[in-house]
């Protein structure tokens, strides 16, 4: 580990590992902001901070099972038709569904904020810390194992003496990283969940990013899988630079449209315990 430290390069790559892991981890923060504002407001920092510790924990467990990992880009079957062609990855499968539980829960989110639709009990039974914690580690998953193959591909593995840090040394710098990342998010997690689940346009965004972000995980693992229509048509990975700069554009142009324009009456959005709360509070004032 001392070898390692005293090497500038282990400082640049820590500091850039570092970096990109809190950027990939936005949608991570944005996910646990929506999910636990619909808990109590007693319940909602025990969620943050167990989603963000599952979230360190799968990473480092996926770095220390790195040759698994790996090799779940090997194909476990093909399809060979007429006007479809696939070879089925471990990787795809988890990355492909990933995408759709995604979809499908930014659409589900964005219906019951949007249609004004009352809670059913079941509904509300639903909204529960383990019903919240379910649905985090399972986005957690598909994010970490994202997140890790990301990682892999910027360290060097190679030997020192070759211009690399050695399997060991990546290996410290990945973890490193990951355990500074996660805290700074976690010192952040609570303030960023209050703004977004106390303003309704940074909560539609929220879901329509992760909608973009689902788009994204199908487009991977579709590309993974090498899906081929025809004979020359295959579907291709989605840049991730294109879509965090599209995530940052429209929330900078939401940060301007707040400071110039704030609504007394904004608009109210459903299962926002938040809201309700200061509704409440505002009802005892009067």
């Amino acid at each position: 580990m001392f070898e390692i430290l005293t090497n500038p390069d282990a400082w640049v790559a820590l500091l850039t590992l570092t970096f990109l892991e809190i950027i990939l981890g936005i949608d991570n923060i944005v996910f646990l902001s929506i999910v636990s504002g619909k808990l109590p407001a007693n319940d909602q920092p025990k969620a943050r901070r167990i989603g963000l510790l599952l979230a360190m924990a799968f990473r480092i467990v996926l770095l220390f099972g790195i040759t698994w990992v790996l090799s779940l880009q090997d194909t476990l079957f093909s399809l060979d038709w007429e006007f479809f062609t696939a070879h089925i990855t471990g990787q795809s499968i988890i990355i492909f569904a990933g995408g759709l539980f995604l979809l499908y829960k930014s659409v589900t989110e964005i219906h019951h904020k949007m249609e004004g639709e009352e809670e059913s009990e079941k509904g509300k039974a639903g909204n529960t810390l383990v019903a919240a914690i379910v649905q985090i580690a399972v986005l957690n998953l598909v994010f970490s194992f994202d997140s890790i193959l990301t990682a892999v591909g910027l360290i060097s593995m190679k030997p020192i003496p070759e211009g690399g840090f050695g399997y060991a040394g990546a290996l410290e710098i990945m973890i490193l990283a990951i355990i500074i990342s996660i805290i700074i998010m976690m010192i952040f997690a609570g303030p960023v969940s209050k703004f977004v689940n106390t303003h309704p346009t940074i909560q539609i965004l929220g879901l329509s990013f992760l909608i973009l972000i689902g788009v994204m995980l199908i487009a991977e693992g579709s590309h993974l899988a090498h899906f081929k229509f025809g004979t020359d048509v295959e579907v291709g990975s989605i840049p991730k630079g294109y879509l965090y700069f599209s995530i940052f554009f429209s929330l900078f142009v939401e940060f301007l449209n707040l400071r110039m324009k704030k609504s007394k009456n904004p608009v109210q959005l459903h299962n926002s315990k938040i809201q309700d709360k200061e509704l409440e509070d505002t009802d005892v004032t009067n």
